[in-house]
């Protein structure tokens, strides 16, 4: 039942109740009193007044005497006394014997009788008129509730489905009701989503197969050149010959280690990526930095020998990409500064290019950001949140400044045996 109808039923009840209630209101007549009859009645009864077998008995009525004592009654009779007769419109006399009052006649008329049937049919009509519209009412809610009610609270179930990654499960579709077309429409949002999720994991089944693929590809290559330098090593007899042979020996240890965590950075996100520090000597931290600076921008500098907490492989991944930022965005040499201050070993990394905008410096540190002076550099924009990552997995941290150049100042945690 759709709301006009609704609308139009109720109107018409309520008219019709209305009508009825004043075709009743009309039809009530207030009968005129027979006074001729009455007083006709009266003058026998006063002229055989105590001998009630003698009185007439065509009318109802009932004898009081002046006590207000009821002496007779007549058909039924009338009100007891004359305070009822003028509640109940009675007809009320006095009975005259020999000039004296002796009594009332009280006779009984149709006034109220009238009333009391209209007063009974009014009643009768609005409690049936009200049911009707009762009931007219509780079929629209019934009708409101299976049209719309259900098939809203339907739609609200699909969707926590939908959003819990539940897409098997169809909606029922009903085009009775006024989300028939809706449905339809959440349905098939289901359908694709459920395609969607399909094909992304065929996507990222592939990206890993993949990516094994290039890893084990890229291990034949990486051994081949770590043992071309390990001959290059055991050959040469100049030293600063076999430095450079030991750095690339050592670079090809580092990229084999990193291609192990290729596939497992692909299928989970960066932030998991393994690192397991441990408390190890300061001094090989000189040996990491130097591998980072190959291109030998970084003036003197030594490390106070302490116990520290590293992992060496991810400590050589955060200055591998601090210098490496520093050789593209500055090309300047580079100032490394190392002190021990309580808890920490604090590394200070410092060029001498444009820097960036102090506003830019929060953000640098983030997944994928870079300063707006990186805009015609290649990059993706994770060294820096790699390297942030890896200090925090070390209980360290990374602090980044520019005050003529660029500085990242790296917090390593020390501890003792």
């Amino acid at each position: 039942m759709r709301k006009r109808l609704f609308l139009i039923v109720i109107l018409l009840l309520i008219a019709a109740e209305l009508i009825i209630a004043m075709l009743l209101i009309r039809s009530v007549r207030v009968e005129k009193q027979d006074t001729v009859a009455y007083n006709s009645c009266r003058k026998e009864i006063e002229m055989n007044f105590g001998e009630p077998k003698n009185y007439p008995n065509e009318l109802a009525y009932t004898i009081i005497d002046n006590e207000g004592t009821v002496l007779h009654r007549s058909m039924g009779g009338a009100s007891d006394s004359v305070n009822a007769a003028a509640q109940n419109n009675d007809a009320v006399y006095d009975l005259k014997v020999g000039g004296e009052i002796v009594g009332k006649v009280i006779f009984k008329t149709k006034v109220a009788e009238s009333f009391d049937r209209a007063r009974n049919l009014l009643m009768i009509d609005i409690l049936v008129f009200t049911a009707l519209e009762m009931l007219v009412t509780v079929l629209y809610y019934l009708n409101l509730r299976r049209k719309v009610v259900r098939p809203f609270e339907q739609l609200n179930e699909f969707a926590v489905r939908v959003a819990g990654g539940n897409l098997d499960i169809p909606l029922d579709m009903d085009r009775g009701h006024v989300f028939g077309s809706f449905t339809e429409a959440f349905d098939l949002m289901r359908s694709e989503l459920k395609k969607a999720r399909i094909a992304e994991k065929k996507a990222n089944d592939d990206k890993k197969e993949t990516i094994a693929k290039l890893s084990h590809d890229i291990k034949t290559p990486v051994a081949s050149i770590k043992a071309t330098a390990e001959l290059g090593y055991e050959l040469s007899s100049e030293e600063r010959t076999k430095e450079y042979f030991h750095r690339i020996r050592e670079k090809s240890d580092q990229v084999t280690a990193l291609t192990d965590n290729l596939f497992h950075s692909s299928v989970q996100d960066v932030t998991v990526i393994s690192v397991n520090p441990t408390l190890q000597r300061s001094l090989p931290i000189a040996e990491l930095i130097r591998n980072a600076d190959y291109m030998n921008k970084a003036g003197d500098f030594s490390v106070p020998d302490c116990m520290v907490f590293i992992d060496k492989l991810r400590l050589q991944q955060v200055f591998d990409n601090i210098f490496m930022n520093s050789y593209k965005y500055a090309d300047t040499p580079i100032d490394v500064g190392i002190r021990k201050e309580e808890d920490y070993l604090i590394i200070r990394v410092q060029d001498h290019g444009p820097g960036v905008k102090k506003e830019e410096l929060a953000v640098l540190k983030e997944k994928y950001r870079r300063g707006s002076n990186t805009a015609e550099k290649e990059g993706a924009g994770l060294g820096l949140f790699l390297a942030d990552y890896f200090m925090q997995q070390m209980n360290g941290k990374l602090e980044l400044s520019s005050e003529d150049g660029f500085t990242v100042t790296i917090y390593i945690r020390t501890g003792e045996m």
